[in-house]
């Protein structure tokens, strides 16, 4: 599913459960032995994930380890990014000299709970939802894939409500960042199909 937003030179796998031989190296077992075991078999699928589409490039596997704000710590020359939902997981990857920042997203295609809607958008996004029922997860999930490829370029948090982002139907959408930094906006696609919505942004050079 994911690969249908993806352009040329990002490669990617997914799982669509958690049946995955020899996940984690030692190190990465550290990082999730004190988690449940939910959390566990995602961070294991999501790293098995990333290493296969590490492999796609050419890079050797090797552990991933969380890093700043629990973003996963890439080999040298690669951009990435990890995504899971229940019955999802999901990792793209591709080199910096061709991309600057991936991000992907993967939530349930269900409305959010009762006041999320309010605290993750801007007045003017929730216009645009009127008459749109269902698009509010899928609100939540475009900020999510532009925050994943704003922090590695900007290197700090970006709140939900300093970007700006437009739905369009076909597949697509942008986003207007409403902060000083590195860039000025976004551009993304979506996809829905399985009981999942998926939100992919690319940055290229």
């Amino acid at each position: 599913m994911i690969g249908d937003l993806l352009p040329p030179g990002v490669a990617w796998a997914e799982r669509f459960d958690d049946e995955v031989p020899g996940a984690l190296y030692p190190v990465e077992e550290q990082v999730v032995a004190k988690a449940v075991p939910k959390r566990r078999r995602e961070f294991a699928t999501g790293r098995w994930c990333a290493r296969q589409a590490l492999h796609q490039l050419g890079v050797p596997p090797a552990p991933i380890l969380p890093a700043e704000r629990g973003a996963p710590g890439w080999p040298p020359g690669i951009a990435g990014s990890i995504t899971h939902c229940d019955g999802y997981r999901a990792a793209v990857v591709t080199r910096l000299d061709a991309y600057a920042s991936v991000g992907v997203d993967a939530e349930p295609d269900e409305p959010l709970p009762p006041g999320v809607l309010e605290a993750i958008s801007l007045p003017e996004e929730r216009a645009q939802l009127t008459g749109r029922p269902g698009r509010d997860r899928l609100l939540f999930c475009a900020k999510e894939s532009i925050y994943k490829a704003w922090f590695p370029l900007a290197r700090r948090w970006l709140d939900f409500t300093e970007a700006r982002v437009e739905l369009r139907e076909g597949g697509t959408f942008s986003a207007e960042i409403l902060v000083d930094g590195p860039v000025s906006g976004f551009e993304g696609r979506w996809l829905t199909g399985s009981g999942l919505l998926l939100a992919a942004v690319t940055v290229p050079r």
